[in-house]
């Protein structure tokens, strides 16, 4: 039996009770603090007003009776603490049989599918609704057909003619959409451009090309022909260099044209029936007629918007040796009576039999970055050939160059080459619509691609629209490598410097920081193969899919380890359920009682517990949280747990609103 003046103790354990944080909490229920200290005896303590009692035994009090019934009720809710906060622990990640498994796939699909819709409202292309309005004619796919015949087994057909007689609107008209620039000046078409079409039964790809020239004029017509500048681009290059990269501009073009003709199976002859005859004209068909006469040619007289006019304007180039056809590429007035000579000289191709969807998939790989970085220069050594024009002059490549490739294991890829990046000030003051349009195609190029090769220059290092490309890059979800080319130019390379290179870049790029570095110079081929190593190991992590049952494990043991911290209402975040619900990027679906309670920090944690213990490297990974409630099968349970308020219990799962 305690003494009876111990009770002066009484008002100061009050006093540690009051100033307790979990005491104050009305919606937690009262439970001890936990900590190594314990308290020494009352006797121990040295009291004011020393016991006078030397009885071993005391008459039995008030004051005793009282203390008694206070630890009596201090043991129960400790106890009744300790079961709920271990209840609580056990309960961060929650998972039970009763849970509609089948309910929530069912819902984390539909939360993907809402939340990739609001990205693409978000990251919005600015030429998807004003560019080229007045263009409507796309093509409906026709019923039964199907993709299943690779690119470079169907027939081709080439649209070649002299610069600015509509080559890429009459492109654009039979492919259906707007993959061609079509500005009203000549010389924008440089590289070949490849689109699959089809006309009745016949499947082709329409390949457009730069304005053919002819040697016969002189380097000063040529250039005013082409719009060829001497100032924009020519930033930096030395007056020399300047001077002989525009002289070589007119033959790269005629060159890619060249290579195209040889290719197709078809060529349209396209000219200018509003411009009239030209001797230009003269020259291309005598060049056509000399060299490849062995290929069907026709001969299309655009711009003959008038069915009566176009007769009469068409009449004139009887001459050249071919039977001329009024057509209009940008109504599409007489284009099929075109298709119906085209595909007159064509063989049907016959589809490819046992090839399922993925065997056909092809991922493509988008070459992006700031201009005069190489990336031309990339595509050209990985194919071995000139496919596209590469010049010291930035901003030489136009439109997004698709190109199939095979890997050295026999994986097919699609590699694009896009137009160089500028700021948006910069494009906006240099007043050129083609750049506009330019810079427009290569994000739809990294829309539509499924790998992205973020090229930079080695010396250059990492610039501010570098940083903005890579937040493109990293919204649109896809899968990246950052090649560093120009590799020679670093100079005193040692071992270590490519190590502080690396650094450097993941300082300045830590939205990337998942993404592999290639180092690279393309001008020589040296390393140019392991972008396409990269590239195919990327595109596999970006494929992959986790089991649930791993997936939840790797999600227990995070939780584990760091468990989602309080509110100061003393709140904590509980994980019922996690699912894979899409790949490509791989995204994953967490179901848990209040997504609020997840601060962005903590789902930074999780990211990196999923990437260190499951991998995904080169590949972004989205988490997206969903807010659910317990519903209490026993209400009876509710009413023994008045002082928890939160406490979770046995019960089904139902959406919160």
């Amino acid at each position: 039996m305690a003494c009876f003046c111990s009770i002066q103790f009484l008002p100061f354990a009050k006093s540690l009770t009051l100033l307790s944080p979990i005491s104050t909490l009305s919606s937690l229920p009262l439970r001890p603090i936990r900590s190594n200290f314990s308290p020494p005896p009352v006797s121990s303590l040295p009291s004011p007003f020393p016991c006078r009692c030397t009885s071993a035994t005391s008459p039995p009090s008030h004051s005793d009776g009282f203390i008694g019934f206070l630890d009596d009720e201090e043991e129960e809710a400790a106890a009744a603490g300790e079961e709920e906060e271990e209840e609580e622990d056990e309960e961060e990640f929650y998972e039970d049989d009763d849970l509609d498994l089948e309910a929530l796939e069912s819902e984390a699909k539909d939360a993907v599918r809402s939340y990739s819709t609001s990205l693409s409202r978000q990251l919005t292309i600015e030429d998807e609704t004003d560019d080229l309005k007045g263009f409507k004619g796309k093509q409906k796919r026709r019923k039964g057909a199907t993709k299943t015949i690779p690119d470079h087994l169907l027939p081709k057909v080439t649209i070649v003619g002299r610069p600015n007689v509509g080559k890429s609107a009459l492109f654009n008209r039979l492919v259906g959409g707007n993959r061609a620039i079509v500005v009203d000046e000549p010389g924008v078409t440089r590289d070949r451009l490849y689109g699959r079409s089809f006309w009745g039964d016949h499947e082709f790809v329409v390949v457009d090309t730069g304005g053919v020239l002819n040697v016969s004029k002189s380097q000063a017509n040529v250039m005013e022909d082409l719009a060829i500048s001497t100032t924009i681009g020519m930033d930096g290059i030395s007056l020399l260099s300047r001077e002989a990269a525009v002289a070589r501009m007119p033959s790269m073009i005629e060159r890619q044209a060249t290579a195209a003709v040889e290719e197709a199976s078809v060529i349209i002859f396209l000219v200018d029936g509003q411009a009239g005859l030209t001797a230009a004209d003269v020259e291309i068909a005598d060049w056509l007629r000399k060299s490849y006469s062995s290929k069907y040619i026709v001969l299309a007289v655009n711009k003959c918007e008038s069915p009566r006019k176009g007769v009469m304007q068409a009449s004139e180039f009887w001459s050249l040796g071919f039977s001329p056809i009024p057509i209009s590429a940008l109504s599409g007035t007489g284009t099929g009576e075109l298709l119906d000579l085209v595909c007159s000289g064509l063989k049907k191709t016959e589809d490819v039999e046992n090839m399922d969807e993925e065997e056909n998939y092809v991922p493509s790989i988008a070459i992006v970055g700031r201009p005069n970085v190489g990336k031309s220069s990339i595509l050209n050594s990985l194919l071995g050939e000139d496919r596209t024009i590469v010049s010291p002059i930035s901003g030489t490549t136009r439109d997004a160059i698709d190109t199939e490739f095979v890997g050295p294991d026999g994986q097919k890829f699609r590699l694009i080459d896009t137009a160089g990046i500028r700021r948006r000030a910069s494009v906006a003051s240099s007043g050129s619509t083609t750049e506009a349009l330019s810079v427009n195609r290569a994000f739809r190029a990294i829309r539509r691609s499924d790998v992205v090769a973020l090229v930079i220059e080695a010396m250059a290092c990492i610039t501010e629209q570098d940083t903005r490309i890579a937040e493109r890059i990293e919204k649109e979800g896809k899968g990246c490598l950052i090649v560093v080319n120009k590799w020679d130019t670093i100079p005193n390379k040692n071992q270590q410097t490519a190590t502080y290179y690396e650094q450097d870049v993941r300082e300045k790029m830590r939205m990337l920081d998942w993404a592999p570095i290639v180092y690279s110079t393309a001008i020589t081929g040296q390393s140019v193969e392991k972008v396409i190593v990269a590239a195919s190991t990327v595109e596999k992590e970006r494929a992959r899919r986790l089991s649930t049952a791993i997936l939840n494990q790797v999600i227990r043991e995070a939780i584990a380890f760091k468990s989602p911290p309080r509110t100061r209402g003393g709140k904590r975040g509980r994980v019922y359920y996690c699912t894979q619900a899409a790949i490509r990027p791989p995204t994953f679906v967490f179901f848990v009682n209040d997504a609020k309670l997840f601060p962005e920090t903590y789902r930074r944690y999780m990211e990196k517990q999923l990437r260190s213990d499951a991998g995904f490297a080169g590949t972004p990974i989205r988490l997206l949280w969903r807010s659910r409630r317990k519903v209490e099968k026993d209400e009876g349970k509710a009413a023994t747990r008045t002082r928890s308020n939160l406490s979770p219990c046995e019960g089904n799962v139902a959406l919160t609103t």
